[in-house]
């Protein structure tokens, strides 16, 4: 409640309390001193107290939109992924696109064909669709066409296989989309029909996840993406993209002197590619369709993953952006401490554990985690190392890594109360302590505690008593449990749970049962 206080004669309200109650209580504690006469203002038939009841709840929404404007003025207090970006702007950060997994595609053709398979740009795959899951669509997106020879390929189980020879992302290409046609007036700006635009940070200044060009007649003209037009000069065939707090992105052109303005009457077309997201990280042997590639299915051609795809992960969160830009900005975008790599690695679309080490002086190893865990793919690698092109010191060497993951087999036998269903609480238990080592939750180093793995078990609801029997990162050795409660692991290492499932082997419960 507000109160009135008293600064030598004057009475002063205190401002400090401004909703609706306080404001209402503070109007009602002056009538007396300038409304001696108004003596029925508690009454609820009053029309004057329907005014004082109006006037505090117009005080209370302003007091409100001071707040959330006040705080949204402040990158440490804003809220809205709106107010964010804005911020993050200042300082050149941008928020990071969806992402896409990516693996490699098996091929296989029937015994007796001997000719020549062509793979282009845009040719697409897919995992079979689930009545709890859509398909999850893959499309083959490097700019020259694969040609995989198969008179030289010798016959296995009645079919010729290419082993992993095609590298494919997921996501959906959307080739030559009209966005508009120039008037000739500076800052231009065409909206892209497709949200959830995949744009990954620049490598060398060099993008290939959008392509924009312009038709004057039959004159046909290639613009370059920047981060900034503020880095353009006047003439030159440059745009940026703007994306908004809900993955709208905005063509940009320039004003004539930084950046040239597109000609009148030109029609604007634009390439890119939507998608990614962690549903791109689909486990081995589960991309069996071919969808969009005619010359394949003419032929009787299967294809498969022999390995998960990974590196998929959804838009960056503000909570990580807030966290993480401060390191990019002071970083420079210049890598010269491990530090600086670390923080520009983590800057990179796919990228969600790194950890930096220099045993040479002119060698720096990144031991990367893509994001939803797993191998890093060669796409990865190659476009990380392309990253670091322009960033790194001339005399520098990059070598990209992958992260060692450590196994972590527990087995626990439980008592449960006999109300309970047993296979609910077994599989309850399987998640509690799968959670431990989500993939989310560890880092590089992070120590591995039997005690934990207590706590969460006996949480779950049913639980009598839990006795844990094994507790250890090898699996030729059941039975054991490590000594003091603890695993140990490397600066290098990762712990995690065997498999991609909750359901696995890496957690046995066993019921015990009364005698």
């Amino acid at each position: 409640m507000a109160d009135i206080k008293k600064t030598g004669s004057q009475s002063v309200i205190d401002y400090m309390s401004r909703d609706y109650d306080s404001l209402l209580a503070s109007m009602k504690s002056r009538i007396p001193e300038k409304l001696s006469e108004w003596t029925e203002y508690d009454s609820e038939a009053d029309f004057g107290n329907v005014l004082l009841q109006l006037f505090a709840h117009m005080g209370d929404i302003l007091s409100y939109y001071q707040d959330r404007i006040a705080n949204e003025s402040f990158l440490g207090t804003a809220t809205t992924r709106r107010s964010i970006i804005h911020h993050l702007r200042l300082i050149g950060y941008r928020l990071k696109t969806p992402v896409p997994a990516s693996t490699k595609l098996t091929l296989s053709v029937p015994s007796d064909y001997h000719g020549v398979v062509t793979i282009r740009q845009g040719h697409a795959f897919a995992t079979k669709s689930r009545p709890d899951s859509p398909s999850v669509r893959f499309e083959y997106t490097a700019e020259h066409d694969l040609l995989i020879d198969f008179a030289s390929v010798t016959a296995t189980g009645g079919r010729k296989y290419a082993e992993k020879i095609m590298p494919v992302e997921e996501g959906r290409r959307v080739k030559d989309e009209i966005i508009g046609t120039s008037d000739g007036t500076p800052n231009q700006r065409f909206d892209l029909a497709r949200s959830g635009i995949i744009l990954r940070p620049l490598s060398q200044g060099i993008s290939t996840d959008i392509v924009v060009t312009t038709k004057t007649g039959t004159l046909i003209e290639s613009w370059t993406l920047q981060e900034s037009l503020a880095y353009s000069r006047e003439g030159r065939n440059d745009f940026s993209v703007e994306i908004d707090d809900l993955g709208r992105a905005t063509v940009i052109f320039g004003d004539g002197a930084f950046g040239r303005i597109p000609a009148q009457g030109a029609e604007i077309k634009a390439t890119y590619r939507v998608g990614g997201g962690v549903k791109g990280n689909v486990l081995k042997n589960s991309i069996q369709s071919i969808v969009d590639a005619p010359a394949l299915a003419v032929v009787g051609a299967r294809v498969i993953n022999p390995e998960a795809a990974t590196g998929g992960a959804d838009a960056e969160d503000i909570l990580h952006a807030v966290m993480h830009a401060p390191d990019v900005f002071r970083s420079l975008k210049r890598a010269v401490t491990a530090a600086d790599y670390v923080a520009l690695a983590r800057d990179f679309n796919g990228v969600a554990k790194v950890k930096a080490r220099s045993e040479n002086w002119n060698e720096v190893t990144l031991i990367v985690s893509p994001q939803g865990g797993g191998r890093v793919s060669d796409v990865l690698r190659a476009n990380l190392l392309a990253y670091f092109e322009d960033k790194r010191q001339v005399t520098t060497r990059v070598v990209v890594e992958d992260a060692t993951y450590v196994e972590v087999y527990i087995s626990a036998d439980i008592k449960i109360e006999p109300y309970y269903d047993e296979e609910t609480v077994k599989e309850n238990v399987r998640k509690a302590a799968a959670s431990l080592l989500a993939f989310k939750t560890v880092d590089f180093g992070s120590t591995v505690y039997l005690s934990k793995f207590y706590d969460v078990i006996e949480d779950v609801d049913g639980i009598v008593y839990v006795t844990i029997t094994e507790f250890g990162r090898d699996a030729a050795n059941p039975g054991r449990v490590e000594q003091d409660g603890v695993i140990s692991i490397a600066d290098d290492e990762i712990p995690v749970i065997p498999s991609q499932s909750l359901y696995t082997a890496g957690i046995n419960v066993t019921v015990l049962r009364d005698v």
